[in-house]
Order: structure tokens, then C-alpha cells, then sequence
């Protein structure tokens, strides 16, 4: 199957790649860790002017309708330059939104979402060894509307969000996404540091009240749940190329014995491992996205891809981290910041071995061959 982007994703990425270039440098990204919002601002804006936030979403909603590719393609650009906006969350949020909100709640959510002034994140994860797609989070009905009450954590991003997105069970009727205002009454926060440098927080619900997006066990949460682990595929895979890349640039500067380091077989091994297993990366993200674009089962596609995002994603940093030499864990070194950024990925909606588990599932179920 050929991958190749056409010309509308091509133009995609060259003015994704130019923003994040000009405005995620490692200076830029050193400061904004350094901030108190761990985001920055000013990048966000840039990218809500030149409508990439809203690339993904229906036209009529104040997005481009490029559909899940081009998100992939940006996320993917900015795991390149590892650009600490919270793109990911955002994103999945409002397409979740798009595909089963009201009307009323694609009205007022969307616009903004597009043009990058207000944002959505989403509350996917509990703590324990769950599936994402069997929340522990309870909801209750109250009259029109709904009430939460649990935990969620590790919600992405979440200062600074209108809305969070939460993932809930509804007594007989199964798992839900509810809107939740990020400061309602009965929500609380705890803010968490994650490895990657990025403020998470801990969401505690006690009867707070929300609106429905869709109906409880309409399948809206495993729709959401397989286009945030496509995301965070496509975030891995820019992540392992911008890790590559610096590698090569090191490798080929850094001389030994009178002679480029690159020129050593053993590392051009262990480059040529990163190179293969970053293609089987690609390879697998846009077979899932396309699985999902034409309305397949794609559940075992995108269990595929986020394996190998969190798998040989995670292997690609190593091994770029080990052809550095010491400078490899210097963590005021650039590529030490892609090492983080991999291991966040890695584990978030569950780690390569709970995603091999739901593959097994699958195969038991005679959904896919074994």
C-alpha cells in the first residue's frame, strides 16, 4: 500500500514543519519548561493563525476538513522539534466533539477549538492497570443533564482548558464521554509534573455536573480512545525522526581515530536498526488511519501502531541516547528531551504489553487471524 502524502498533506507538513522550526528551538523549549503553564502560548497562537489547530475538523465548524492524516501529519511535526503545545489532547477532544457532540455543543466548542482561542483536553486515564475503554469514573443521571464522581489521571495539559472531556460508566447502559467545565463545581486538580516536563493533572470528580457527548455505550469512548493512541502514534514517530536526526548530525561532527564517528560500522548498525523500526512505525500509523478513514474494524490496527510507537519508539531514543556517548544523558542536551518525550508516550493509554494483551483479546475474540 503506498503511503505517500498527497499534494494537500504535503503542504501540510512544510508549514508545520516551517512554524515549529522557527518557533520550537531549543532555547525556545528550554524556557518554556521552565514556565509556570509548561505550554507555550505563543506557539499555539501561531498555529490557531495559520488554521493548522483546526485542520482535522468539518468545515463548517471553522476547521480545513482534512480529516485524521492531516493531524497525523502535524503531530508528527511536532514530535520532530518535541513543541510543547498540547496539540495531542486538544485535538482528540474536538474531533470527538465533531463526531457525536450536539449541535449546541459543536457550536460552541468547535469555533474556538479551531481557531486555537479557547481548547478542550480529555480525561481518558485512571489509575490501576485498566482498560482505558472500561472507565471506573461513575456517572448518574440528573434530570437532562449528568453527574460525575471518581478519579482520573494523568489528564493532559489541563490548566487552562475550558473543557475536559471525561471518560465515565453509566449504570446499564456502559461508558460514556461527558463534558465537564475544567472549574465546576465539584472538580478539583492536582497538578503532576510529567516525565516529559509537561503539567498533568490528577481530576477528582465528586458529583460534578456534565452533559453527555453522545449517548453511554454508543462506542464513543473506544472511538476517541483509538484516535488518541493514532495521535500519540503519530507524535512517537516524529519523536524518533527528530532523535534521528540529531544522531546524524552528531555522528557525522564527532570524529575519532581521524575519522567521522558515522563512518564506524557498529554505529551505522545501530542506525540502520532506528532507521527500520521508525519505517515500521510510519508504515503501521497510516495503515491504522487508514483503517479508520474508510470505516473498518480498525481496532487492531491502531493497537499495532501504538505497539510499535511504544515499543520502537522507545528503542529508537535508547539507541540514540547510546551513540551519543556520555553526552547522551546530559539532560540539558537536546536529544535527552526526545528520551522523555518517548518514555511519556510509551506508557500513556497503556504501555506495549497491555497493548499485545488486547491484541491476544482480539485474536481469542477470531477478530483478527492469529
Amino acid at each position: 500500500m503506498d503511503f505517500t502524502l498527497d499534494e494537500e498533506l504535503e503542504a501540510v507538513r512544510v508549514l508545520a514543519n516551517e512554524i515549529f522550526a522557527d518557533r520550537a528551538t531549543t532555547e525556545r523549549v528550554r524556557a518554556v519548561e521552565g514556565s509556570p503553564a509548561r505550554l507555550d502560548e505563543e506557539l499555539w497562537a501561531e498555529l490557531g493563525k495559520a488554521g493548522l489547530l483546526g485542520i482535522a475538523l468539518p468545515e463548517e465548524a471553522g476547521g480545513a476538513g482534512l480529516g485524521l492524516g492531516a493531524l497525523c501529519v502535524l503531530l508528527e511535526e511536532q514530535g520532530r522539534h518535541v513543541a510543547p503545545v498540547p496539540l495531542w489532547p486538544a485535538a482528540v477532544g474536538a474531533l470527538a466533539v465533531a463526531a457525536h457532540g450536539t449541535r449546541e455543543q459543536r457550536e460552541s466548542l468547535l469555533p474556538g477549538a479551531a481557531d486555537g482561542s479557547s481548547r478542550l483536553t480529555v480525561a481518558l486515564e485512571e489509575f490501576g492497570p485498566g482498560d482505558p475503554a472500561e472507565p471506573g469514573c461513575a456517572a448518574r443521571p440528573d434530570g437532562d443533564s449528568w453527574r460525575l464522581t471518581g478519579v482520573k489521571a494523568v489528564v493532559p495539559s489541563p490548566f487552562g482548558a475550558a473543557h475536559v472531556l471525561v471518560s465515565a460508566a453509566a449504570a446499564g447502559a456502559g461508558p460514556g464521554l461527558f463534558l465537564v467545565g475544567s472549574d465546576a463545581e465539584g472538580v478539583s486538580w492536582e497538578a503532576e509534573e510529567t516525565t516529559s516536563h509537561d503539567l498533568a493533572g490528577t481530576l477528582t470528580l465528586d458529583g460534578a455536573p456534565a452533559e453527555a457527548v453522545g449517548t453511554p455505550g454508543d462506542g464513543a469512548v473506544a472511538w476517541t480512545i483509538e484516535r488518541a493512541a493514532v495521535a500519540l502514534a503519530a507524535v512517537q514517530l516524529g519523536v524518533a525522526q527528530g532523535a534521528i536526526r540529531h544522531a546524524v548530525t552528531y555522528l557525522s561532527e564527532r570524529r575519532q581515530f581521524g575519522r567521522p564517528l558515522g563512518t564506524f560500522q557498529a554505529v551505522q548498525h545501530q542506525l540502520a536498526d532506528c532507521y527500520i523500526d521508525a519505517d515500521a512505525m510510519r508504515v503501521c500509523l497510516w495503515q491504522a488511519v487508514t483503517s479508520l478513514d474508510e470505516g473498518q474494524d480498525a481496532a487492531a490496527a491502531v493497537l499495532v501502531a501504538k505497539w510499535w510507537a511504544g515499543d520502537a519508539g522507545l528503542t529508537v531514543a535508547h539507541r540514540v541516547q547510546h551513540v551519543h556517548g556520555g553526552i547522551g544523558v546530559d539532560v540539558d542536551y537536546p536529544v535527552h528531551r526526545h528520551f522523555l518525550w518517548a518514555r511519556q508516550i510509551s506508557g500513556t493509554l497503556g504501555g506495549p504489553s497491555a497493548g499485545l494483551a488486547r491484541l491476544g483479546e482480539l485474536v481469542a475474540a477470531g477478530r483478527i487471524a492469529s
